[in-house]
């Protein structure tokens, strides 16, 4: 048989008699040992075939538990010095630490789980435990995320960077989403409880505070701009070092605390609000009011509102105008520029929306009814 047709075969490490007592101990001493040496980086004189070798014998011959055991106790003993270690760093090198200490920490943990392969194939699904890698990663959230001195630090930590670049700081955003991305590796329920909750608390108080100081001062196209901004900013800030998710949910807090809890304010405001814009052609101010109105409940309609009862205001004076009521080729130029104006500025600021395109066309075949009643109404009097 040619070499190219033998296949390769991996035959299992034969079983050997224990005569040693000790043989359990001075196994898992060998292991202990090389498991610590990954953990400081000590890792040149480790031979990782003789080690799999050890945990394999280890687990043939029924110490599985001692190894499982040992494994967590030695684990748990590491990282309970670097909770210390990040426990002590000072300001702004808290968060580096901490992601020194993980970085580190998630290499070793790579290893070890090559390692100890063989009790995750084997015993770890047999017993009903944990497997390695996880193990690792909830002893990290236990012993590390969860300490009482790093727990609070971190969330507040991570909430003082967000808000220091909202306005306008220079933040390490890279260090960012480097611990975010830790709390998401840890699990969603995590990295949920400990910053996107808070971060979502946080931002609806801030944008709250923000819109209100905002609808004081400015005047209505300046505050849809200024909303517009911040909207994009925060879907930037996302995809910069959030989670997908959050996406939606932190612009649900803006619509909701910039928009759509000042609809009627923003519409009615004086000598800028809706009606100023319509009346000056303000295409791009209207255009801004409309994409921001379409993301919040009933934002449309209540546009849609206020316009047809403006529509219907300026059809009024229209009618009561003196010198086109006597000249009816000037009423209906009148009448076909009103129409022409409101259907550019649907084409040009509502997206040709049919809601907005329908309101319009009843409002004048309204209007147009009316004054062929009317002047029915009229002629049959002159006629009498």
């Amino acid at each position: 048989m040619s070499n190219q047709n033998r296949k390769f075969q991996i035959e299992a490490f034969k079983y050997r008699d224990i005569k040693d007592q000790n043989y359990a101990d001075k196994t898992w001493n060998i292991l202990e040992h090389a498991i610590n040496d990954l953990f400081i980086h000590n890792t040149s004189h480790l031979d990782f075939e003789d080690l799999y070798r050890h945990a394999y014998n280890m687990i043939l011959h029924k110490f599985g538990e001692k190894l499982y055991s040992g494994l967590v106790a030695t684990m748990t003993s590491h990282l309970n010095e670097i909770a210390g270690s990040v426990e002590a760093a000072e300001g702004g090198s808290f968060l580096e630490e901490l992601n020194r200490k993980w970085n580190d920490y998630n290499k070793a943990l790579h290893m070890i789980r090559d390692m100890l392969m063989y009790m995750d194939r084997t015993y770890v699904p047999s017993t009903q435990k944990t497997n390695v890698y996880e193990l690792g990663l909830n002893l990290w959230r236990e012993n590390v995320i969860y300490s009482n001195q790093i727990r609070t630090r971190l969330s507040s930590t991570l909430l003082e960077l967000v808000y220091s670049e909202r306005v306008g700081e220079d933040v390490n955003v890279e260090l960012i989403r480097n611990i975010t991305k830790v709390l998401m590796d840890l699990g969603p329920f995590v990295y949920e409880q400990e910053f996107e909750t808070p971060f979502l608390q946080g931002s609806a108080e801030f944008y709250k505070a923000e819109s209100l100081k905002l609808i004081e001062c400015c005047e209505c196209g300046d505050y849809l701009k200024k909303a517009e901004r911040c909207l994009n900013e925060e879907i930037e800030r996302v995809r910069h070092y959030l989670d997908p998710k959050t996406e939606k949910k932190i612009t649900d807090v803006i619509e909701k605390e910039m928009i759509e809890n000042h609809m009627i304010t923003l519409i009615r405001m004086e000598n800028s609000g809706l009606v100023n814009m319509l009346c000056d052609d303000k295409y791009e101010d209207l255009g801004t009011m409309y994409n921001l109105f379409r993301r919040v409940n009933d934002g449309l309609l209540k546009i849609c509102e206020a316009m047809t009862s403006h529509i219907h205001e300026s059809l009024k004076q229209l009618n009561k105008d003196p010198k086109r009521l006597k000249d009816h080729a000037e009423f209906e130029r009148g009448l076909l520029d009103a129409k022409n104006k409101y259907e550019k500025i649907i084409k040009l600021a509502f997206s040709n929306d049919e809601l907005f395109q329908n309101a319009l066309n009843s409002s004048f075949e309204f209007f147009t009814n009316l004054r062929l009643k009317k002047s029915t109404l009229i002629l049959n009097i002159n006629t009498l």
